[in-house]
């Protein structure tokens, strides 16, 4: 579910970022800046929840750059846990309907975003203590 857009001024939360589902704006071509701010930001604050570690998240981007997101897509475990593993597969699958776009340019925008998303994730954690289990 996306959240829609805030007026101009209007300071975003957390809660608001956190709610932002950044699939659909990774199933939109070309990306902007919407999904490398509110995305990333949304994508690192789920993760966060889930007490990923950015470096799983580098290593996938890795993944992608290399083999391509329709590999990253068929691993049978992209993500150290399950739930983990789940929510970044939406991300991934949602990046593959992208079409009229050659293959290559969505594979390395793909592991740009998970990029991002890991550098806001391991800010998040150096700044934050650790979210409750189970949620905020």
């Amino acid at each position: 579910m996306t959240t829609p857009r805030p007026a101009a001024g209007h300071r975003v939360t957390e809660a608001e970022l956190a709610a932002l589902d950044p699939a659909p704006l990774l199933a939109r071509w070309p990306y902007g800046p919407r999904l490398f701010a509110e995305g990333a930001i949304a994508a690192a604050i789920s993760l966060h929840h889930l007490r990923t570690r950015p470096r799983s998240l580098t290593f996938l981007a890795e993944i992608v750059r290399r083999g391509g997101l329709t590999f990253a897509l068929d691993l049978p475990e992209p993500m150290p846990t399950p739930a983990q593993g789940a929510l970044v597969r939406e991300w991934i699958a949602a990046a593959a309907t992208v079409e009229d776009v050659p293959w290559f340019e969505v594979d390395a925008a793909l592991a740009r975003w998970l990029d991002a998303v890991a550098t806001i994730l391991a800010m998040r954690m150096s700044l934050a203590r650790p979210p409750a289990p189970g949620g905020e």
